[in-house]
C-alpha cells in the first residue's frame, strides 16, 4: 500500500489530526504535522500500540448478544389501541482453533463412512425358480451390478461453490459444505440405478418364465397362452375370457396379479390405469361414457400474493371532484372514503362533489400524497395564445394613460375642461362626475389620453379600476381646501398599483389658497415633493384661469418619457372596458381603453362574459372610427350584453372558441354566487333563530352605465346593520321596463332609476298598480334618501328619566289602603300617574305604580320638593322607613343610522 499522509490516515479512521498525533507521539514514532507521510511499517507499529491499550486477544469477548426491539400498536374493534412489543435476541459465539479443527475431522470421518456404505451398496442377485419342465429358452444369468465408486470432490467443484470468501477461514467452511452436497447427491444417484436395475433383472425372469410355459404347451399339445410378456408395473390384460378362449393356468394369474388389480373403488373393471414407467404414447386421456374427451383438471389453487408494503399514490385533485372518482383515484372502495367524511363531520355519498381542500384533508388521511391538478382550461389557453402574439409584434412607443384622481370638488373635471378646451363638468349633474370619462389629447408635445373618475366616497372601485389602469396620475388637490379623506385612498389606489403620482395643487386662484399647508399634509401621507429631496412633481394649477396647465402637461410628459412606454401595433387588440352602458335603440354600448395591437370595425371582441362582433366605433367627440391604436379610448357597438367595468377584452380569430370561453365564464360565475348564497345561509341558519328577525328594504336598482350600478350597490350594501338591511331584488343597466315592474309588485320593492326613466308601458303599469319609482341624478340624493328610509325602519330607543325621589319617614297602616308611606320628597316632582321603584339600600325591590298620593286628607296629583306627603304603593305591603320611592319618566327617541 503507498504511503499516505497523517491528515489522510485521520480522516480514514474517523479521528481527529491532533489526537492520531498524540497517539502516534506514544507509540514511539517520529511525527509531528499533518503533512507527514505514514508507512505501513508505522501504520501497524501503531496499530499493534492501540491493541495494547485495550488487551491482548486473550482478553477477547467469546460470545456478543444482540438485542433489537420493534413497537408496533393494535387497533381492536372497539377502538381500544394496544401497544405490542417484540423483542429478538440473537448470540453469536466466537469458537477456538481446536473447535474448528475437531469439526472439520468430524466432518471428514463422517464423508469417509458415506464413501463406504456407498461402495457396498449392490442389489442382491436375483434367484431364478427351476421349472418342471426344461424350457428352450434359457436366459441368461443376471449378472451383479455394483455401483460405480463415488467421485471425490475435486478442488475444480470447491471453487464452483455459490460464495467465494477472503477470510481463509470461511473458504474452509465453503469447500466442507460443498463436499457434503456433492456426496449426497452421488450416494442418491447410486441409489436409483440399483433400483434400476433390480427392476432389470425381474423383467428378464419373467420373460423366461413365460418363455418356458409356452415350451411346455407346445409339447403336451395345449394350446399356447398369450405371449405377451408381463412387464413389471404393465397391466395384464384378460383378453382371453373376453373372447371365450381358454383361461390362462394359476401360475399365470399369479404372475400379473397385481397388475390386474384395479385402482379406485372395488368392483369396476373399467377406468385401470397404466403404472408410471409405461411409455406417455400409450397413455390414453380419460374419456367419458358418451366418447367425449372428459375435462382437465386444473388446480385451482390461488397464487395471489399479498403485497408487503403499502403503495403511496400522488393523487392528482381538481377544485372539485366527487367522491366515487376520489376513490378511484387512489385505487381504493369508496367504502374508506365516505368513513373518513363521516368522520370529519361531511355526510356525503359516492356521487356527491366535495372541495378540494376537503379532498386534500381525505387523501392525507388515507396516507397518500395530495397533489394539486393543473388543469389547462381555455383561459390558458388564451392567455398563451396572446403572449406569443405579443413577443412575435413589433413594440412601439404609445401615448401615456392618465388617470385624473381626488377628492369630490376638488377640480379634477375643470381640470380636464381647460385642458380639452370643452365643457365636460358642465353636462354633469351637479357638476359632479358619476361615472369614468376618457378622452385623449393632442398636445404640442404628444399625445395623452386622460381618465376621469368620480370622487365621492361610493366611487370606490372605480378609482381602484383607474389606477390599475393607468401609467400616471394626477391627483387633484385643492389649495384652499388640503388633503381630504378621497385624496388619501387615491394615494393608496395608486401606490398599490405601482404607478407614478404628479400631484397638481388646483384652485391657486382663490384668494384662501395656501399649497403649503396641502404640501405639509401630502408629506406625511409619504408624499414628498422634489424640492425636499422626493420623488413626486408638486404643480400649481388653476381650472379656472388656465395657469399651470402647460408645466402640468410637460410633467406628466416628461414621467412617461422615464417610463418608456411601448406597445406592439400590428397584432390583435388587447385592453379594458372603461364603462358600458345600454342605449335604448342602440343596445349595449361599451367604453374601451386599447392597451396593444389596433382594434378594428369588424373584429369579434370577447369582453368578461360578453362577447360579439364590433359593428360601429366612435371616438369620444361621438366621430366614427375605423380602428383604434394602443392607448386610444373609442366607444363600441355590438356585444350581447353589457360587461363589467374593468373587464379584459380580446381580439379573438376563432368566434367559436370565444363563445366557448364566455359561457364557461358564465358558468362559472353563477356556481359562485350560488355558493356565496348558499354559504349565507347555512351560516346565518342557526344565528337567525334566536335573533330577532331583521328588517329588509326590497330595491330594484337601474342605473345608466355599469361603474354607476356597482357604485350604487356596494354603497346600499353598506348601510346594512343588525336591525335593518337592503335587499336588492334585482339590478341592471338600462331603462325601467315592465319587467321590473312586476318584479317590483311581486316583491314589494322601490324602484330607484339612476339617470333612467321608465317607458310608456312600464310607466301605465306603475301608476295602475301604485307602484313606487325614484328617479335620481345625484347620487347624493340617492344614498341620503335610502339612508332616510331605513332610519325609520329602526325600532325608536326607550330612554327613562328620573323625575322626584320621595324617602320614607314612617309606615302607617288603614284598613281601606293598607301600608301608606309617610314620605318626604327630597328631590324633584312625585307624579300620580307615572311609574315607580321602590330602592332599599340603592337596590330596585319592586317596581309598578302608585295607588295614591295625598297631602293630609286631599288627593294630590303631584307634590313638589320639600314637601311631606302620603303614598300608598299598588300591590306592594311591604315598604319600610328609609326605602326611596322613585318616580321616572319613559320616552321614545326616533333611530337614525
Amino acid at each position: 500500500m503507498a504511503e499516505v499522509t497523517v491528515s489522510e490516515l485521520a480522516k480514514t479512521v474517523g479521528a481527529s489530526v491532533e489526537r492520531l498525533l498524540m497517539q502516534m507521539k506514544e507509540a514511539g514514532l517520529s511525527h509531528t504535522s499533518e503533512g507527514a507521510s505514514v508507512s505501513d511499517d508505522e501504520k501497524q507499529t501503531l496499530l499493534a500500540y492501540l491493541k495494547g491499550l485495550h488487551g491482548d486477544s486473550a482478553r477477547e469477548p467469546k460470545k456478543i448478544v444482540l438485542q433489537r426491539k420493534t413497537l408496533s400498536t393494535l387497533k381492536s374493534g372497539n377502538r381500544k389501541t394496544v401497544n405490542i412489543e417484540v423483542r429478538k435476541k440473537r448470540t453469536y459465539i466466537k469458537r477456538s482453533d481446536e473447535e474448528i479443527q475437531a469439526q472439520v475431522d468430524a466432518e471428514a470421518q463422517e464423508q469417509l463412512e458415506v464413501e463406504d456404505v456407498a461402495a457396498v451398496v449392490a442389489p442382491e442377485p436375483v434367484v431364478m425358480p427351476e421349472p418342471e419342465v426344461v424350457a428352450e429358452v434359457i436366459p441368461e444369468p443376471v449378472a451383479e451390478v455394483i455401483p460405480e465408486p463415488i467421485p471425490e470432490p475435486t478442488p475444480e467443484s470447491v471453487a464452483d461453490s455459490p460464495k467465494v470468501y477472503a477470510d481463509p477461514e470461511l473458504q474452509r467452511l465453503a469447500a466442507i459444505g460443498a463436499r457434503r452436497k456433492a456426496a449426497a447427491e452421488a450416494k442418491a444417484k447410486a441409489e436409483a440405478e440399483a433400483l434400476f436395475k433390480v427392476e432389470e433383472a425381474a423383467r428378464l425372469a419373467a420373460e423366461a418364465a413365460a418363455a418356458a410355459k409356452v415350451a411346455e404347451a407346445k409339447k403336451v399339445g395345449k394350446p399356447a397362452p398369450a405371449a405377451k410378456p408381463a412387464v413389471s408395473g404393465e397391466p395384464v390384460h384378460d383378453k382371453t375370457r373376453r373372447f371365450g378362449k381358454a383361461a390362462p393356468t394359476d401360475d399365470d394369474d399369479k404372475v400379473g396379479k397385481k397388475a390386474k388389480k384395479p385402482i379406485g373403488k372395488g368392483g369396476k373393471k373399467k377406468g385401470r390405469l397404466a403404472m408410471n414407467d409405461m411409455d406417455d404414447s400409450r397413455r390414453k386421456s380419460p374419456r367419458l361414457r358418451s366418447g367425449m374427451p372428459a375435462a382437465l383438471k386444473v388446480d385451482n389453487k390461488h397464487t395471489f400474493q399479498k403485497p408487503t408494503e403499502k403503495k403511496v399514490l400522488e393523487v392528482q385533485i381538481p377544485d372539485e371532484i366527487s367522491v366515487g372518482e376520489l376513490a378511484q383515484r387512489m385505487l381504493s372502495k369508496s367504502g374508506p372514503v365516505v368513513r373518513q367524511l363521516m368522520k370529519m363531520g361531511v355526510m356525503a355519498s359516492i356521487n356527491e362533489v366535495i372541495d378540494q381542500e376537503t379532498a386534500f384533508l381525505v387523501v392525507e388521511e388515507l396516507g397518500h400524497q395530495p397533489v394539486v391538478e393543473q388543469v389547462e382550461s381555455v383561459e390558458d389557453e388564451l392567455a398563451k395564445q396572446f403572449a406569443e402574439i405579443k413577443s412575435e409584434g413589433t413594440e412601439e412607443p404609445r401615448a401615456p394613460i392618465v388617470t385624473v384622481m381626488g377628492h369630490v370638488d376638488h377640480g379634477k373635471t375643470s381640470l380636464l375642461d381647460q385642458i380639452r378646451k370643452s365643457r365636460v363638468a358642465s353636462g354633469e349633474a351637479g357638476g359632479i362626475t358619476q361615472h369614468i370619462g376618457a378622452y385623449h389629447v393632442d398636445t404640442p408635445k404628444g399625445m395623452v389620453t386622460f381618465l376621469d373618475t368620480p370622487g365621492h366616497a361610493a366611487f370606490t372601485a372605480m378609482r381602484a379600476r383607474g389606477a390599475q389602469a393607468t401609467d400616471v396620475v394626477i391627483l387633484v388637490v385643492a389649495a384652499d381646501d388640503g388633503v381630504m379623506p378621497q385624496t388619501e385612498e387615491a394615494i393608496q389606489h395608486a401606490k398599490a398599483a405601482g404607478v407614478p403620482i404628479v400631484i397638481a395643487i388646483n384652485k391657486m386662484d382663490k384668494d384662501g389658497a395656501d399649497p403649503e399647508r396641502v404640501t405639509n399634509e401630502l408629506a406625511a401621507k409619504d408624499v414628498i415633493p422634489e424640492e425636499w429631496g422626493g420623488d413626486t412633481q408638486f404643480i400649481k394649477v388653476s381650472a379656472h384661469t388656465g395657469d399651470g396647465i402647460d408645466q402640468l402637461l410637460e410633467a406628466v410628459l416628461l414621467q412617461s418619457e422615464l417610463l418608456e412606454l411601448t406597445a406592439p401595433v400590428n397584432v390583435p387588440a388587447r385592453g379594458v372596458i372603461v364603462e358600458a352602458r345600454v342605449d335604448k335603440g342602440r343596445g349595449v354600448i361599451a367604453t374601451a381603453l386599447v392597451q396593444q395591437g389596433t382594434l378594428r370595425k369588424g373584429d369579434f371582441m370577447l369582453a368578461g362574459e360578453s362577447v360579439g362582433k364590433i359593428r360601429a366605433m366612435t371616438d369620444e367627440a361621438k366621430k366614427p372610427a375605423l380602428e383604434a391604436g394602443p392607448s386610444i379610448p373609442v366607444e363600441i357597438l355590438g356585444l350581447d350584453e353589457a360587461p363589467k367595468a374593468g373587464d379584459e377584452f380580446f381580439v379573438v380569430a376563432d368566434e367559436r372558441k370565444a363563445k366557448e370561453i364566455a359561457e364557461t365564464r358564465q358558468t362559472k360565475a353563477r356556481q359562485e354566487r350560488m355558493s356565496r348564497q348558499q354559504a349565507a345561509k347555512l351560516e346565518n341558519m342557526f344565528s337567525d333563530m334566536g335573533a330577532d328577525q331583521v328588517s329588509k328594504l326590497n330595491l330594484i336598482v337601474k342605473t345608466d352605465v355599469r361603474g354607476s350600478l356597482e357604485a350604487i350597490n356596494s354603497a346600499l350594501h353598506d348601510f346594512a346593520t343588525s336591525e335593518v338591511a337592503v335587499d336588492i331584488v334585482a339590478s341592471g343597466v338600462g331603462g325601467i321596463t315592465e319587467s321590473d315592474m312586476n318584479l317590483a309588485l311581486t316583491t314589494g320593492a322601490i324602484i330607484l332609476g339612476f339617470n333612467v326613466r321608465a317607458g310608456g308601458a312600464a310607466r301605465a303599469l306603475g301608476e295602475k298598480e301604485n307602484i313606487e319609482v325614484r328617479y335620481y341624478s345625484v347620487i347624493y340624493n340617492l344614498l341620503d334618501e335610502v339612508k332616510s328610509a331605513l332610519s325609520g325602519m329602526l325600532a325608536p330607543e326607550t330612554r327613562e328619566d328620573i323625575v322626584g325621589i320621595a324617602e320614607v319617614r314612617d309606615v302607617f297602616r288603614s284598613p281601606k289602603f293598607g301600608a301608606i308611606a309617610g314620605c318626604m320628597v327630597i328631590e324633584g316632582t312625585v307624579f300620580r300617574s307615572k311609574p315607580i321603584r321602590v330602592l332599599r339600600d340603592d337596590i330596585v325591590i319592586y317596581e309598578g305604580e302608585l295607588e295614591s298620593l295625598r297631602r293630609f286628607k286631599d288627593d294630590a296629583q303631584e307634590v313638589r320638593n320639600g314637601m311631606e306627603c302620603g303614598i300608598g304603593v299598588k300591590n306592594y305591603n311591604d315598604v319600610k322607613p328609609g326605602d326611596l320611592i322613585e318616580v321616572f319618566d319613559v320616552t321614545q327617541v326616533q333611530r337614525s343610522l
